[in-house]
């Protein structure tokens, strides 16, 4: 793209983000200064806008901004310049503005906007020394921290870093700034593509002020480059003094990253911190029922709508994230939608207790029809559990579809149902369906796999997961199931391994691929290594499926009293688990 059309394309942008608005009535003029030649003036300027004339209305609003030093007709003539795309005069209308007005910082703040836009960097370093310096001292260390976001849509990165190091230089002697800086620094660097300079900064913050959170923010945003960084983090949330905001930041990097142990560690600590914070709860209430306690999943979930119940508004009104939304989508919901959210766990949760009345009077409690499938899905599931199979699907299929989207739920859901009852034909039948109507639908030919392997059906299922990877390369879930499916027969080992690490290149950290890992080094003949991974996968998750493969990898060991204990604990957690039962059948374990 030539440079001239980049430049126009980003002070469109630009001009959108600062919303200056493109009609006269939204800039009230100053009534002691509009007299009738001011008037007739601007008067002319609009008229000349309207007529296709941006540069005669320009010159004439800042023509009218001189005379009468006013900040809105500054801004409304760099507005106009911005809005045809005239980088020129926007700086022009910005540098006039700071010219008379010298104690105003936005004409800064706009100038160096559009100087990024227009990638003159460095024209940038005037302007940005000026704007600190003509912050206020209270504000500075706001200032400095909200740099990096000044300069988000500048092309050169790197550049970027150097400009904030050196205009930054004359702050760092300011304990008020020292650590501001240091991380608008780090922030930088770590938009240019250097991660160890972003963290070098990371640690130098954290020494000079401990107590402050940027660094700590700064290494949760690397610790994905740099695991090393989470130290800073777990150092930083040691102390009592550790803002609990920060905490539940901090439990919901770990949610994403399926460390839910850990995350439900910290969400404990700010729910004791904080006790009337109704969002931890709904997070927790969702990480517990995850790991199936249901116990604790609704102590945390009556919690939640005891806290926001009184505020919330009527049920119609409520607008919540799909029920079955993972927890890291709990974390950021808003308390007028949680609560329907909250309705909808508490009746998975009486579910998995086996409590259906209980469950059925949650969901009475929800009256939305924006959430019909959705209640009728999780009702369908009751029926489904007490044996009304072909009643609950037949009850998913009268729920009215408004759109396509709605056709694809409600197949997604009847599927679900019929793989939860473990009717694998049926369920597949369902997703060929939905493959047929939606082809390139990633997520329906994935799941169609899934069943594909229930079945028994394996050359499907290979061929589903590589259309998978052939539409979305970076499907790391795909290339894990193939590489599961491939070690679990102990056949193609290496291949396996190689699709096994592309996934968790892919998606760093993420137990269940940590666990094929494990698995395929298991039956490469690896114990150790199997070992370890599965107890790092173990340690992340608790999940029945890896604690069977660890049990079996101790088993093999020698290890059998260790064995049978991770057994007990994975049984604890679901004792239907397919995989876990055909381990203990074929090793014939009685626990």
């Amino acid at each position: 793209m030539p440079e001239v059309l980049r430049g126009r394309k980003l002070l469109a942008a630009v001009a959108l983000s600062l919303a200056c608005g493109t009609a006269w009535a939204d800039v009230p003029a100053q009534r002691s200064a509009l007299d009738a030649p001011l008037f007739y003036q601007l008067l002319l300027g609009e008229m000349e806008l309207r007529n296709s004339q941006p540069g005669q209305a320009y010159q004439l609003y800042l023509d009218a901004a001189r005379r009468t030093q006013d900040a809105q007709l500054f801004r409304r003539a760099m507005d106009i310049a911005l809005q045809s795309r005239a980088g020129r005069e926007a700086l022009e209308a910005t540098r006039a503005w700071a010219q008379a007005l010298p104690d105003s910082t936005e004409p800064l703040r706009l100038e160096l906007q559009i100087l990024t836009a227009l990638n003159q960097l460095d024209a940038a370093g005037e302007p940005l020394a000026a704007l600190l310096q003509k912050t206020p001292a209270a504000e500075r260390g706001g200032m400095i921290a909200a740099l990096p976001r000044f300069f988000e849509r500048a092309t050169d990165k790197r550049r970027t870093a150097e400009l904030l190091d050196t205009a930054l230089a004359a702050h760092a002697a300011d304990p008020a700034t020292r650590s501001p800086a240091l991380v608008a620094r780090g922030r930088a660097w770590l938009a240019a593509d250097d991660p160890d300079r972003a963290l070098a900064l990371a640690r130098e913050g954290a020494a000079d002020d401990p107590a402050a959170p940027g660094p700590a923010l700064l290494a949760m945003e690397l610790r994905t480059q740099r695991p090393e960084a989470e130290a800073l983090v777990t150092a930083h949330l040691a102390r009592s003094d550790a803002e609990p905001a920060l905490r539940l930041a901090w439990a919901r990097v770990l949610t994403a990253a399926q460390r839910y142990p850990e995350a439900i560690a910290q969400l404990e600590t700010a729910t004791t911190q904080q006790p009337d914070q109704a969002p931890p709860w709904l997070m927790l209430g969702a990480l517990q029922l995850e790991l199936r306690h249901t116990e604790q999943a609704e102590a945390a979930l009556k919690r939640y709508v005891a806290l926001v119940q009184p505020a919330a508004p009527a049920q119609g009104a409520a607008s919540a994230p799909a029920a079955d939304a993972g927890p890291d989508e709990a974390a950021d919901t808003p308390a007028d939608q949680g609560l329907v959210q909250a309705w909808l766990m508490l009746a998975q949760a009486a579910e998995q207790r086996g409590d259906f009345p209980a469950a059925e009077a949650w969901l009475a409690r929800i009256d939305d029809p924006q959430r019909a499938l959705e209640v009728q899905a999780r009702r369908a599931t009751l029926m489904a559990r007490q044996g009304n199979v072909d009643a609950a699907v037949a009850s998913l299929r009268q729920v009215p579809e408004r759109s396509a989207a709605d056709a694809r739920a409600k197949l997604v859901a009847e599927a679900q149902l019929l793989r939860d009852v473990k009717r694998w034909q049926p369920a597949y039948d369902v997703f060929a369906r939905a493959v047929e109507r939606f082809p390139e639908d990633v997520d329906l030919l994935y799941e169609q796999a899934m069943v594909a392997e229930k079945l028994d059906r394996l050359p499907d299922m290979e061929r589903l997961l590589r259309r998978v990877i052939e539409i979305q390369p970076e499907h790391g879930h795909a290339h894990n199931a193939l590489g599961y499916s491939l070690a679990d027969r102990g056949v193609r080992l290496e291949e396996a391994r190689t699709l096994i690490r592309k996934a968790l290149d892919l998606m760093p950290g993420d137990p269940f691929i940590t666990d094929s890992l494990g698995w395929v080094e298991f039956r490469l003949g690896n114990l150790d290594e199997a070992e370890r991974l599965l107890r790092q996968a173990w340690a992340s998750r608790p999940d029945t499926e890896i604690g069977a493969h660890l049990g079996e990898v101790l088993w093999a060991q020698g290890r059998r009293d260790e064995a049978r204990r991770i057994w007990r604990q994975a049984q604890a957690r679901d004792d239907a688990n397919d995989v876990l039962r055909e381990t203990l059948a074929r090793l014939q374990v009685g626990l």
